[in-house]
């Protein structure tokens, strides 16, 4: 049983690592960047041979990429997006992106780290920019829940600049959940929102001595009462000229870059 456990919790893991892309460009860019790790890709067997879809394959082969034809409706259930996956789909393996037991696994109460946790945030394009200013600035990782947050669609990629292949995200089902779970693991750690009406300054924060976790509110409704409930701090971002607030991929820039 043991072994049964075991070999399941690899499979999960690897497939945790996988992003599914769809469409014709998006896989033709993807198999022309050798520093991408392509699985397999897939293809609908009622493309038809020539052009983009020519050199798709030619560089599956030369690249030793396994690739599986399917009918139409198959290709669907890969791609789940059967009006714009254009008969194509492809899953990249990157090793970056963990499972929250993965990454408690290569850290301890003695490693400071900083992360961005993302509470229920719905717009693909903020979801991407996210990405890409924490790939750029000094984030250890994102925790994105898969319950109550956009997926990782062509849309986030697009918005990401391609970031989203090089980031560290880590994922886990809820967040309320795998903050408990950080916590018992890592006491220490700080789970910090950001609030108007908070008197400390983000920019206040020494983010070196100890585990922090910065909190992302929805886009309309701030963070989630239960995971504010949790928090061990309330922080604000100073503002000028009456403004109250700002995009929530702003703040997560202003948190990245925030040392």
């Amino acid at each position: 049983m043991k072994e049964d456990s075991l070999d399941y919790k690899r499979k999960k893991s690897f497939f945790e690592k996988l992003l599914t892309i769809y469409g014709r460009k998006a896989v033709l860019e993807a198999m022309q960047d050798e520093q991408l790790k392509i699985y397999k890709l897939h293809m609908a067997d009622s493309n038809k041979s020539g052009g983009i879809i020519s050199e798709i394959t030619a560089l599956a082969e030369q690249r030793n990429v396994e690739t599986l034809w399917h009918d139409r409706k198959a290709l669907s259930r890969i791609s789940r997006n059967s009006k714009q996956d254009q008969g194509v789909a492809a899953d990249i393996e990157l090793k970056q992106h963990l499972s929250l037991d993965e990454f408690l696994l290569q850290t301890n109460e003695n490693k400071p780290f900083k992360l961005i946790a993302l509470d229920r945030i719905t717009n693909p394009q903020n979801l991407g920019l996210i990405i890409r200013s924490a790939c750029a600035g000094n984030v250890d990782g994102i925790l994105l829940p898969k319950k109550g947050c956009s997926s990782l669609s062509p849309l986030v990629i697009k918005a990401s600049v391609g970031t989203i292949f090089k980031a560290t995200i880590i994922h886990c089902e809820e967040l309320p959940q795998a903050l408990r779970t950080i916590k018992e693991k890592i006491p220490s750690s700080q789970i910090c929102t950001l609030s108007s009406h908070a008197q400390e300054s983000l920019f206040s924060e020494k983010t070196d001595i100890s585990p922090f976790i910065y909190v992302l509110g929805n886009e309309t409704d701030g963070v989630s009462r239960e995971i504010t409930s949790m928090s061990d701090k309330q922080l604000s971002i100073p503002m000028n000229n009456g403004v109250e607030s700002l995009n929530v991929a702003i703040t997560a820039a202003l948190i990245a870059f925030n040392s």
